[in-house]
């Protein structure tokens, strides 16, 4: 059971980093998306590569519906989770939470995409229309926050606290999806970090939930019996 003082400190520290998130969200929006979506427009756009790599993320909600059937049955044979299940449901908790968030914020900002895709969108490439039109609403006005990095961060979140001797690995999936994400002009810089942010709280928040529900630990700091359960 965390202690008082252990639970402030980490609503601090999500306080912390969400004022830092909007601190370099400040500063893309004014100095940053601007010339990287016009550069990524002019010079990476039209490799096909850059339009792939955010596909990743893309198999994250089949994979959790399938996730939350397999373990769902299991619960109703009134078979136990082992760690490594446990960590899985929590990998899809985790993005189905993240994604419901996702949505409401995209109709709270209503921001306009940098690319015209979206029937017949305006867009800072072909109209010249940049900012935030809040509670907008429609598919036109929904490029923040970043989807794609919102699901990839909250799956991965999981897995960096539950399995920390892969986090090189982790990060170079992110990095590949946030790579896409810019080169094919499909986000502003302010929709990654924005997305990032909300995945990476929402994974770090259904891990602690778990554990605060019970003795059973999922993390290699925990109880080294419970991973072979």
């Amino acid at each position: 059971m965390p202690t008082s003082s252990t639970a402030g400190s980490r609503i601090t520290a999500w306080l912390i980093a969400l004022l830092v998130t909007t601190a370099v969200v400040a500063v893309a929006y004014a100095w940053l998306d601007r010339p990287i979506a016009l550069f990524a427009h002019g010079e990476l756009s039209k490799e096909k590569l850059f339009a792939e790599l955010p596909k990743i993320s893309e198999w994250f909600a089949l994979i959790a519906v399938g996730i939350f059937v397999i373990l769902g049955l299991r619960g109703l044979a009134g078979r136990p989770l082992s760690r490594l299940e446990a960590v899985a449901l929590l990998c899809a908790i985790s993005l189905v939470t993240s994604g419901a968030a996702k949505n409401y914020l995209k109709f709270v900002f209503g921001r306009t995409w940098p690319e015209t895709w979206i029937d017949n969108n305006r867009s800072l490439i072909r109209d010249g229309v940049y900012g935030f039109n809040f509670f907008h609403g429609g598919r036109g006005y929904e490029s923040f926050p970043s989807g794609h990095t919102t699901a990839v961060c909250a799956v991965m979140a999981v897995l960096w606290i539950c399995y920390p001797r892969w986090r090189p690995l982790y990060a170079l999936v992110v990095a590949a999806v946030v790579v896409g994400l810019i080169g094919a002009d499909f986000h502003f810089l302010s929709d990654i970090v924005a997305g990032a942010f909300i995945g990476a709280s929402t994974g770090w928040i259904a891990v602690l939930m778990w554990q605060a529900g019970g003795p059973r630990q999922i993390t290699d700091g925990g109880d080294r019996k419970s991973e072979d359960a």
